[in-house]
């Protein structure tokens, strides 16, 4: 059997075109079987588990150890929609952005060695991100181990730093349990990747199991001691201020966050999938303002986020000479507490639970008028930076300034479209001046920081989202890492609106480096490279922009093509991102 880099693409078979050519779709229906079981080759029971958790979609590519997974997929009663790449990390990136937009866990099948370790970062992303994700991988056979098989490798010590298991499934038998008890693993606080993989020999063989069962989720209570600590503390302080971090979404307590911030009247800044949870323009959503905002607070609460580089380490307050700013961190679970610096309190559970629970506890103590003047102090700020902005959205010139690109983008964004990231600077900018109108509107790789995710993630969107915009912002460096991937939105009817920055250089690293070294290398790309020609070529359409005022009526027909489109703006590799960290 050939693995994924030696396959022949022409002898797939598309189930859903073909249906009536599976006579034995119901074969799971056998009237001989015993009550409450299963009965067929590994590929049938991996699918029963998949489904008994609601999972409806597989993102692969092809490879022969894993061809009964497929077998499965194609003939089970409820099949499993494939959708196949052109990387393996573009399987894992689409299964992960169908994670965190459905907050269901994703699903990758990858071919056994390198269908494998081209996941690895990806599952890594996934990791760093606490996205709900199973890796099912193929292996070399059992009874041929350590003979040199083809593609032969011991996956499971690879991935175990990255994910919150990894094993092989040696026994037929034991499939469809493994396979089971792994989704809901990966869906259990704090989510993450699980990766197992099953020797080709034994995925073919066939056994009779239980019918699996979906595990029921438990919320966890939180401490009503460490509740009555957080709303003290919130109750004490003059300029609270409260971080939305991904969790806040995954955990599906979005609507929890928004009343606690409204209820007691802090001012919020918005992290990662915490954005859109306070939508745009919403008077305590002051992440446009969040120097001033964490700068200046004496109590700062982080809900659902790590206490990594992003923010600060942990340390927050002391300006203009005023003390360190106390933390309070509310977590799903307990570890996901702790950094670099001590925390006044904790919380740990479902944080709907307690998110409720602080705000319940607090109103016995404060109120939502003592932060009154602050949000007011918080709010110029944000009236400030907003002015500041105009001219940058709406400027002119001989060359593009990367805000000019969103000022134009966010005229035609409607509110429920995802914007999708995945680039170093120009993608810097979005994060600055594109704010969600909705939860669950924005997708970046996350503190990981790995390149490439972009295209996975516009898969995994359109399908996840199949009536909204699909808007998916490049840097030219990233582009080059899965542009070729459009070949799968083509092939699956998946339009998405790509839209590169494109300075010609690698902007997150050259001018660092010449303020360090007082010049740079390896930091330039071809200038004015036609991406939207690579679009083309691929079956979608685009265009090259080298005109600010021509960047809207591009955006329009990119918008109203229904197809894979790319608008390649060619953008001043002189415009420098103003970061104050590059996580060091």
């Amino acid at each position: 059997m050939s693995g994924s880099h030696a396959h022949d693409q022409d002898q797939r078979q598309d189930q859903d075109q073909h249906p009536d050519q599976h006579p034995d779709r119901t074969r799971d229906q056998d009237p001989h079987r015993a009550p409450g079981t299963i009965e067929g080759h590994g590929g049938d029971l991996v699918v029963a588990a998949l489904r008994a958790h609601r999972i409806d979609t597989l993102f692969t590519l092809s490879g022969g150890h894993v061809f009964p997974v497929y077998d499965g997929a194609v003939k089970a009663a409820e099949p499993l929609r494939i959708v196949d790449v052109r990387h393996e990390q573009t399987a894992v990136f689409a299964a992960e952005a169908t994670a965190k937009l459905t907050r269901r866990p994703g699903l990758a099948v990858l071919t056994a060695g390198p269908g494998v370790t081209n996941g690895v970062s990806a599952v890594t992303t996934a990791h760093m991100n606490g996205s709900p994700l199973l890796v099912i991988g193929g292996r070399a056979p059992a009874f041929r181990w350590g003979s040199g098989a083809l593609q032969e490798l011991d996956h499971p010590p690879l991935l175990a730093p990255v994910t919150k298991r990894a094993a092989t499934v040696h026994e037929t038998d034991r499939i469809a349990a493994e396979v089971a008890d792994a989704v809901a693993l990966a869906a259990r606080p704090h989510r993450g990747p699980v990766f197992l993989d099953v020797p080709m020999d034994v995925l073919f063989d066939r056994a009779e199991v239980p019918a699996p069962v979906a595990e029921e989720p438990v919320r966890s209570v939180p401490d009503p001691v460490a509740v009555a600590t957080a709303a003290g503390l919130l109750a004490e302080a003059q300029r609270p201020v409260l971080v939305f971090g991904q969790d806040v979404w995954m955990d599906g307590a979005e609507e929890a966050a928004r009343r606690a911030a409204e209820t007691m009247g802090v001012p919020v800044v918005a992290n990662g999938m915490g954005r859109g949870i306070l939508p745009n323009g919403h008077e305590l959503l002051v992440t446009r303002a969040r120097s001033t905002a964490l700068g200046g607070a004496d109590l700062v609460v982080v809900i659902g986020a790590p206490l990594d580089f992003r923010l600060g380490y942990g340390v927050f307050g002391g300006r203009d000479g005023a003390p360190p700013a106390r933390v309070v961190h509310l977590v799903d679970s307990p570890g996901r507490l702790g950094g670099n610096a001590p925390v006044a309190a904790s919380v740990c559970g479902d944080l709907t639970l307690v998110l409720d629970d602080v705000v319940e506890a607090w109103t016995r103590k404060g109120k939502a008028s003592a932060y009154q003047r602050w949000c007011e102090h918080v709010q110029a700020a944000v009236r400030t930076a907003a002015q500041s902005d105009r001219a940058l959205l709406r400027g002119a010139g001989d060359t593009i300034h990367p805000v000019r690109v969103y000022g134009e983008l966010l005229r035609v964004l409607d509110d429920d479209a995802v914007v999708i990231g995945d680039g170093g600077d120009f993608v810097s900018y979005a994060g600055k001046y594109v704010e969600p109108a909705r939860p669950g509107g924005w997708l970046d790789p996350g503190p990981y920081g790995c390149l490439g995710t972009g295209l996975g993630y516009a898969i995994g969107a359109r399908l996840a989202r199949p009536d909204a915009q699909i808007v998916l912002l490049l840097g030219d460096g990233a582009a080059g890492f899965s542009l070729m991937d459009v070949d799968t939105l083509v092939r699956h009817k998946l339009p998405v609106v790509m839209v590169v920055g494109n300075n010609g250089i690698w902007g997150l690293e050259k001018h660092p480096m010449r303020k360090l070294y007082g010049y740079d290398v390896a930091a330039d790309l071809a200038p004015a490279t036609r991406y939207d020609e690579v679009v083309r070529a691929l079956g979608g359409a685009g265009e090259t922009v080298e005109r600010a005022e021509d960047i809207g009526a591009a955006l329009g027909r990119a918008f109203a093509s229904e197809v894979p489109y790319l608008v390649n703006v060619l953008t001043d590799p002189e415009a420098v991102y103003p970061r104050s960290t590059n996580g060091v």
